[in-house]
């Protein structure tokens, strides 16, 4: 008997083609098993197009959600009162810009809404007249009509700031939507004074045809505080809280992105429509990074008064409450 025949017929030579077809066959369920999906969290976005706003759409660009096994259903609204009430109805799973005196207010009326990070920190929003108005100074606005977004947004809360600041006792606040609606309006004098956040406005003030008036930042309690911030509800918290967390270590690692990478530039001006070099003016003029960063509330001690004289809250939110409100999920890079 040959030595061939001998090794071809022994258990040495069955176990191999025993290992080959275990092989095979392994390769073969791996490659008609799909790959694991990612997770698809449903996003509010209140005001499409400003920098700070932009935060999920340009990280969704560049995939870093996708990185952090992330998918973004963006939809956009027209300013954080929107945004507001569809994370509390539970219609979407984030809200982006939520008004910090609008969510206290909601918490304290039983809302199961949740904070899980700084949208932004103080204000880029401002205020401005068309070139030809007789209003020169903010002083000279009292009595005239004054835009901000919608109801319990952070813009309401600014231009009730500078109404008191000022003592503008006879000036009107007025919502009027997204800064593109309230353009129209301040435009065709329907309303005397207009909000806006970059970059809206920022060619028509560079054409000449508008005139900032105030900016957020003029006021020092809201230069010192947290202006809006990035909700969930209750009920997603506990049942999503592993894609709210990879949700928030992209957001970090998007807003550090959005400010080393010249690639982030190129997509904003792409989402904003408007040349990179007002996007780069846009994000240098207007924005910090430390303002998008999203771990840190700031001005609790100036926000929890104001929330009580502006009528948002009945008493200020003792400690033990606001532990339940504010769940920033730890980084985990």
């Amino acid at each position: 008997m040959s030595t061939a025949f001998l090794f071809s017929h022994s258990p040495f030579r069955r176990m191999l083609l025993l290992s080959a077809t275990a092989a095979l066959c392994l390769s073969a369920l791996a490659a008609s098993t799909p790959a694991k999906a990612d997770d698809t969290l449903k996003v509010a976005v209140g005001q499409r197009g400003s920098w700070d706003t932009s935060v999920s759409e340009l990280g969704q660009k560049a995939g870093i959600f996708k990185k952090h096994g992330l998918d973004l259903d963006l939809l956009f609204t027209q300013g954080a009162g929107e945004t507001q009430q569809a994370t509390i109805s539970g219609s979407v799973d984030i809200g982006i810009g939520g008004g910090v005196m609008g969510v206290l207010s909601a918490f304290e009326k039983g809302a199961p809404i949740r904070v899980i990070g700084t949208e932004i920190n103080s204000a880029g929003d401002y205020w401005y007249v068309p070139t030809a108005s007789p209003i020169k100074t903010i002083k000279d606005a009292d009595g005239a009509t004054m835009a901000y977004s919608t109801n319990g947004s952070s813009t309401q809360a600014i231009v009730l700031a500078i109404i008191k600041e000022h003592g503008l006792t006879k000036a009107k606040p007025v919502a009027t939507g997204g800064p593109p609606a309230t353009f129209t309006q301040v435009m065709s004098g329907q309303i005397d004074v207009g909000w806006a956040t970059p970059p809206f406005g920022i060619q028509a003030l560079e054409e000449g045809k508008i005139r900032i008036l105030a900016r957020g930042n003029d006021i020092k309690e809201i230069r010192e505080q947290t202006n809006r911030l990035l909700i969930s509800s209750a009920p997603v918290l506990e049942r999503r809280k592993a894609a709210i967390e990879r949700y928030m270590d992209a957001y970090r690692e998007t807003v550090a992105y959005m400010y080393s990478d010249p690639m982030a530039l190129k997509y904003y001006s792409e989402i904003a429509s408007i040349p990179e070099s007002l996007a780069k003016r846009v994000r240098d003029e207007f924005f910090t990074k430390d303002m998008l960063m999203p771990d840190k509330i700031i001005g609790m001690n100036i926000i929890m008064p104001a929330a009580v004289s502006l009528k948002y809250l009945s008493a200020p939110i003792p400690d033990d409450k606001l532990k339940v409100l504010f769940q920033i999920p730890p980084s985990h890079q």
